[in-house]
């Protein structure tokens, strides 16, 4: 059996679930990426920022070589390896020693990232994407982050009909958390999927009821970062001026019982994170 309440020892550091809420910085190495992409898909630019993210305080670095906004395009395997190995083996050459987290739904760039000096796995398509995920990640040895995702990047947003949507995406997290400790796999954490095939309203359904995910006893994954929910809030089209959206949400999100928030902006919301894990996570302040 897997304890999944037991930390994750990733490079030296512990994840003690339910200490303190860890910070999972973005690092889009794509053209295509909703909120900043091209601004990091060259090696020239995509080392300074994972410098500049660890240097803010994340506790794990997520590179991505396939963009999953809406509307994106597949790339090739041969495409994908090129945007993300590089820069992992740059990182890494440079004495760059946060955790890195790989986001790819195919094995096959799972495990050469792993190879290359990446820790854990995210895979937005909570491992359905490609069927040796699971075993390749069991063989490996490393935590697997899944994700509830219907359909791919050009169907997800048409297929948003739910009975009952916290139920059905329980349920299927549940289902694929099962099928990851069947394949073997010893690390698991979850994420709701935020944005990915839910509507707006879906979305701030998800994050009301997150605490229902506690649940499951996996540590919890929630990414609302820039998300187009908070731009149909406030009316702003641009990802980039969200901030404060994405402030509010992440302290939700902490609120009902996240482990892990992934974000563009890392030294504001570390700063949210330790203000609202005072709030959150310790208990009531006593008066000395």
């Amino acid at each position: 059996m897997v304890n999944s309440t037991q930390p994750w020892r990733l490079r030296g550091r512990d994840f003690s679930w339910g200490d303190r809420t860890y910070l999972m910085g973005i690092l889009n190495l794509t053209p295509d990426s909703f909120s900043d992409g091209g601004q990091f898909n060259a090696l020239a630019a995509a080392v300074p920022q994972a410098k500049a993210l660890a240097a803010a305080g994340m506790d794990i670095l997520d590179l991505g070589g396939q963009s999953t906004r809406p509307q994106a395009v597949e790339v090739s395997l041969e495409t994908e390896l090129e945007r993300v190995i590089p820069v992992i083996e740059a990182v890494r050459s440079q004495g760059l020693d946060v955790p890195i987290s790989i986001d790819t739904t195919r094995a096959e760039v799972a495990a050469r990232a792993i190879a290359a000096g990446a820790d854990l796995v995210n895979d937005v398509s909570g491992a359905m994407a490609d069927p040796e995920m699971l075993p390749i990640v069991a063989r490996l040895g490393v935590p697997i982050i899944l994700m509830h995702r219907r359909g791919n990047p050009r169907t997800m947003q048409q297929l948003t009909e739910y009975q009952d949507l916290v139920t059905e995406v329980y349920d299927f997290l549940a289902d694929r958390a099962q099928a990851a400790i069947a394949a073997g796999v010893r690390a698991i954490a979850i994420d709701p999927g935020i944005g990915f095939a839910k509507t707006a309203t879906q979305s701030l359904q998800l994050l009301q009821q997150l605490s229902r995910f506690q649940n499951l006893g996996y540590p919890i994954l929630v990414g609302p970062s820039r998300k187009s929910f908070i731009g149909q809030i406030l009316d702003q089209p641009d990802p980039k001026q969200r901030l404060w959206g994405t402030a509010a949400a992440c302290c939700g999100a902490i609120a009902g019982g996240a482990d892990i928030l992934r974000v563009h902006d890392g030294a504001e919301m570390r700063d949210v994170c330790r203000v609202a894990d005072a709030l959150w996570r310790r208990g009531p302040v006593t008066k000395t």
